[in-house]
């Protein structure tokens, strides 16, 4: 029975990875690498990377600077409503990608619940790269998040207290004791974020719309060739897919950097006051 039961384990592991692999492996084989390169260098696809790389840049930026306080709080402080703040935070991870947008769509569209003040402040969101930007974030940001407030809430608090006992101010302890010792959680967390939100589509096309060159990222553009351009779509695809394999590999690397960011944070507690 034991024999058998590990055969039936590495059968099933067997087919499970054959099902992950194969449409992966196929995206390769499709087309030689050289198609690969002349497509992905068609204005089509330059369009869409362009787009894509701008676009998941800026709203990478508004994660890690508003999202990093925001998880410093959530992971080194109780409070009442808190659970109910992460819940919120989280939230996004479950919707559909259609009702983020239509939400999106909701909150800053024209006849949405903040139309009436954009529109008097001269600003239209829908259908532009800012729309692109918000999307993004929206999506994207609680990856981070929930990362960051499980890496600040795994911290030693008896080294932050340490640290506000001999005389360093509150931003000081964040940024000189906190943030080293947190930074493996916050680069894997960064990671994924940046990798969801290059990879973002549903909520994109419904609030930002696909305008080749100014909303139609790479996902859109592999929706948008896939009848025109197969091979495009195809390069576009594989080329997220490396992405992928690129941010996974980094997230791997990380465990050693927290090793060494750890060690050095600590040796910082005692010397706080200088």
């Amino acid at each position: 029975m034991k024999r058998l039961f590990e055969v039936a384990c590495a059968v099933t592991a067997g087919l499970a990875f054959a099902f992950l692999l194969l449409p992966l492996v196929a995206l390769f084989l499709r087309v030689s690498p050289g198609a690969l390169v002349s497509a992905l260098v068609s204005e089509p696809a330059r369009e869409a990377l362009l787009v894509s790389l701008e676009t998941s840049a800026i709203a990478h930026v508004i994660i890690l600077a508003a999202g990093t306080p925001v998880a410093y709080l959530l992971g080194t402080r109780d409070f009442r409503g808190r659970r109910a703040l992460i819940a919120a935070v989280e939230l996004p991870l479950v919707l559909p990608p259609a009702v983020a947008g239509i939400a999106l769509l909701a909150a800053f569209g024209s006849r949405g619940l903040l139309g009436d003040e954009l529109d008097l402040l001269g600003v239209s969101l829908p259908f532009t790269q800012a729309a692109v930007v918000l999307a993004i974030v929206f999506v994207a940001s609680p990856f981070y998040i929930r990362q960051a407030v499980a890496a600040f809430g795994a911290v030693d608090r008896t080294l932050l207290d340490a640290a506000r006992t001999l005389g360093a101010a509150p931003g000081r302890v964040f940024a000189r004791v906190a943030l080293p010792l947190a930074a493996g959680g916050l680069g894997a967390g960064s990671s994924l974020a940046f990798a969801r939100g290059l990879g973002e589509f549903g909520a994109t096309i419904i609030f930002a719309g696909s305008f080749p060159g100014e909303t139609r990222t790479a996902p859109l553009a592999i929706y948008a060739e896939l009848d025109r351009d197969f091979d495009v779509a195809v390069a576009l695809g594989a080329l997220l897919v490396l992405v992928s394999v690129a941010v996974l590999a980094a997230v791997s690397l990380l465990p050693a950097w927290t090793r060494f960011t750890s060690s050095s944070a600590t040796t910082f507690a005692p010397s706080a006051s200088t």
